[in-house]
């Protein structure tokens, strides 16, 4: 089909259409009152289009009319799903919200006004042009000269009936033009807000950093039950030993299930289903995290120096996922060696401390991979600093969290 002829088979075209044509009902309504509609003189048609406009602008006033014409213009003037349009599915511009500024008022005034005086030229270039193709058709037998007739009518003849389908294409084109300078102003008048925007700018930056937040966590919990699952069933294959294969085995599964229940609830947080969460670990549940390098074959040497329970939600649960990886840091780099951690609470910060020896050969660059620039990113944005690298023949992870 040619691209001028698309526009004729989409549902939007027509009910554009008839939103132009309900704008209409406000000055006929006004019109059967005064001056009337039987043989109206050029000022009563003036007067017909002027009179309605105080009315609407006083609707205007009303915060949810906004809201209802949002919704009506997003109904009729632009595509839906079923439309089968490309691009359809994409946000057509129009706020829903009620108006909330006196600036939001002004608009919806003259988005009434526009829509009022819009449907009133819809309706009668309507009748206007429908009425000229019946003449046309022969359908009537008034006078060529009739007033009341758009375009004039020739003399009746045969070849009438083959001029009949230009009146309707002109409505047609007309339909489809002046329905997409409508979607163009109500997207420019009953468009969103610049608080409106910048609320919603400020609701997708807080989506995207849930979603990058989400994406560092099931980084850090599922990397540290994978090298955890590793090195335990590297050490049991070499140890041959069945009570070590034991205690490897429950290590591991241990390990998976809570990495399990981290990969739910961030499915879970995804699919945005509205169901509550698990709660996400603390500094309270370290134990669990140290039990697990443990039985990885690390000698981990635990050292803490204040209430732990007292931290701020934010800053344990952050810290917990720093120390989290920091020994899978130490499990895939370095293997089962002797690890040190020190938490220290301080009145005014959280200090978080852990060293290793050094891996035996291979080139010590102390800028780590993504995992210690996550720890770095996360202590800078919780107003802190974090450090890693090699020091005095060891490898340090310092992290320094203010609670104020």
């Amino acid at each position: 089909m040619p691209r001028f002829l698309r526009p004729l088979v989409r549902a939007v075209t027509y009910t554009r259409w008839l939103h132009l044509l309900i704008g209409a009902a406000v000055p006929l309504m006004v019109a059967f009152i005064h001056p009337g509609v039987s043989e109206p003189s050029p000022a009563d048609w003036v007067l017909i289009a002027v009179q309605p406009v105080p009315l609407v602008a006083a609707f205007a006033v009303l915060p949810s009319i906004r809201r209802a014409e949002g919704l009506q213009a997003r109904l009729m003037l632009f595509p839906g799903q079923h439309a089968r349009v490309p691009g359809a599915d994409e946000d057509p511009g129009v706020s829903v919200a009620p108006s909330a500024s006196w600036r939001d008022r002004g608009r919806t005034a003259v988005w009434l006004v526009l829509r009022l005086e819009a449907g009133a030229v819809a309706a009668f270039c309507t009748v206007q042009l429908l009425g000229t193709m019946l003449a046309l058709l022969g359908s009537v037998t008034e006078p060529n000269e009739d007033p009341g007739v758009l375009l004039p009518v020739p003399a009746p003849s045969w070849t009438n009936a083959l001029l009949a389908p230009l009146p309707l294409l002109l409505l047609l084109a007309l339909a489809v033009v002046a329905g997409r300078l409508m979607a163009t102003a109500a997207r420019r008048l009953l468009g969103p807000s610049p608080t409106e925007r910048l609320a919603a700018l400020e609701e997708r930056t807080e989506q995207l950093l849930e979603r990058n937040r989400i994406a560092r966590e099931l980084h850090d919990s599922i990397g540290h039950a994978l090298t955890v699952a590793v090195v335990q069933a590297g050490a049991a294959r070499a140890a041959a030993d069945p009570a070590f294969t034991d205690r490897a085995l429950g290590a591991i599964e241990e390990t998976g299930r809570a990495a399990l229940e981290d990969l739910e609830r961030v499915l879970r947080v995804l699919r945005e289903d509205g169901q509550p969460a698990s709660r996400r670990p603390t500094l309270a549940d370290a134990g669990q995290l140290l039990d697990s390098a443990r039985a990885s074959g690390a000698k981990v040497d635990t050292e803490v120096t204040g209430p732990l329970e007292q931290l701020p939600g934010p800053v344990s649960r952050e810290a917990y996922r720093m120390l989290q990886e920091a020994l899978t840091n130490v499990l895939r780099h370095s293997g089962p060696v002797p690890v040190q951690v020190r938490l220290t609470v301080g009145e005014k910060a959280l200090e978080l401390d852990v060293r290793n020896g050094l891996p035996t050969g291979g080139e010590v660059t102390g800028r780590g991979g993504s995992g210690l620039r996550g720890i770095r990113e996360r202590a800078t944005l919780l107003g802190g600093r974090a450090t890693t690298g090699p020091r005095e023949g060891e490898w340090q992870v310092h992290v320094e969290l203010p609670l104020g």
